[in-house]
């Protein structure tokens, strides 16, 4: 039985996705829980599933384009199925006899220039017999769209430019026809030379090579909503940062103790496991403020931020303070693998209490991170590297880490900030105390 699929609603805020990308194409056999496209939305980018095995029959919304929630993006069907009470006329592709709108301009592409299309594009073309080279692309860096396929019109034939008063010579009106060129557009005055097209080309390429100096690309839904949060924060939470060095070396050795357990970790699961035992004993810095109001959460949610290609997520550890540390280190692998492919449950990416925000791995030495709200704080984490110090009267080289804590200034004053930080140094060079 035909299988309509509809744009999934992934969250109680979410009313629109976009169809970022297709997995498989019209025509291609399915199996029930099988990728079938991806969806873009203000805060993530989730991987769909077929919800029933088949022939994907019909692809009803293109790549890039967004749609309502619960709207139909797509067919799912026997091969032999009649799904045309199902398919609708919206979004669909002309047949061969529809007639197509004209460009613009005919499209130009010199010989060895990339061709750049979408696999929808790629299969309208062939199935109306179009020459997908012949197409001017709209899309990013002029990819071909299937909107673009279904407007073109082909340019008039030699004999037809002729008679509407454009000569050329028997070579330039072949180049011409080859490559779709109309010759109203070389601007000759008389007839028209082959060398005429070819200088008409070269001064393409240049006015090609001068604008690819620039390139304007729309935002993202997750880049739009990263965009509105940060601006948000920065409005709403007057905020201090608080620099402070650490001395990692007792963390090193406990690192290497528990190798020797068996028992391996990162410095990020270690963190979010004393940052959670340091926010027991500062519930002011594991609140919200809404109306005026401070809400104290008796729970500590890690947010754990995960760079992605096209963003930043920020994922929870729930219950952090309760957890061991291989039960977190567990589920911060878990919830990284599942951000990067796309799978990222939205109830992991609500609810969180404070955030940690790991720059190391790039040798930042210090930041000023942005609080995540409804948060009032956050903590940077930045490069270990080995620093002359003083101990003892004496100079010596220690694994130095600075971690900088951001906070909003309207419930956390300095000296609250400023503890909280020097908690968090000590329980990180004494590990011990988290046995006290």
């Amino acid at each position: 039985m035909a299988k309509v699929v509809v744009m999934p609603k992934l969250g109680l805020t979410m009313t629109e996705g976009t169809l970022s990308a297709w997995k498989k194409k019209e025509g291609d056999a399915v199996k029930e829980g099988e990728a079938l496209f991806e969806v873009e939305t203000d805060k993530l980018t989730n991987t769909i599933e077929a919800p029933a095995s088949g022939v994907l029959r019909r692809i009803i919304v293109a790549e890039g384009r967004t749609v309502p929630c619960l709207e139909p993006v797509a067919v799912i069907a026997a091969a032999d199925e009649d799904i045309s009470g199902l398919t609708g006329t919206a979004q669909t592709a002309p047949t061969a006899a529809e007639p197509v709108q004209a460009p613009a301009a005919a499209a130009v592409r010199t010989p060895g220039e990339r061709l750049i299309a979408s696999p929808a594009a790629k299969k309208l073309a062939k199935e109306l017999g179009i020459d997908i080279a012949l197409v001017r692309g709209t899309g990013p860096k002029g990819r071909v769209t299937e909107e673009d396929v279904k407007n073109y019109k082909p340019a008039a034939p030699a004999a037809e430019q002729e008679e509407s008063g454009t000569k050329a010579s028997p070579l330039a009106a072949k180049i011409a026809a080859d490559i779709g060129l109309d010759l109203n557009e070389v601007g000759s005055r008389g007839r028209v030379l082959a060398e005429d097209i070819l200088k008409y080309l070269e001064g393409t390429r240049e006015k090609a090579a001068e604008v690819a100096r620039e390139e304007i690309v729309a935002m993202s839904g997750m880049r739009k909503a990263i965009a509105k949060n940060m601006l948000n924060s920065h409005m709403t939470s007057p905020t201090v940062t608080f620099n402070l060095s650490v001395d990692m070396s007792a963390m090193k050795h406990y690192r290497e103790q528990l190798k020797g357990q068996d028992i391996k970790v990162s410095y990020t699961d270690l963190l979010v496991k004393f940052v959670a035992r340091a926010l027991t004993e500062f519930p002011l810095l594991n609140c919200s403020v809404e109306d005026n109001k401070i809400i104290y959460k008796h729970y500590v949610n890690m947010g754990v931020a995960v760079a992605l290609d096209n963003g930043l997520v920020v994922p929870n550890v729930t219950d952090a303070d309760k957890k061991s540390l291989t039960e977190i280190s567990a589920e911060l692998k878990e919830l990284a693998k599942l951000a990067r492919e796309g799978g990222l449950p939205m109830e992991k990416l609500r609810g969180g209490t404070f955030t940690i925000t790991n720059l190391g791995m790039y040798g930042i030495e210090s930041f000023s991170p942005i609080i995540n709200q409804p948060e009032v704080a956050i903590l940077g984490v930045t490069t270990m590297e080995d620093r002359a110090v003083v101990r003892n009267g004496e100079i010596v080289i220690r694994p130095m880490m600075t971690l900088s804590l951001t906070a909003d200034h309207r419930v956390a004053d300095g000296s609250v900030a400023a503890s909280f930080l020097q908690r968090i140094k000590c329980l990180l060079e004494n590990p011990a105390l988290m046995l006290a």
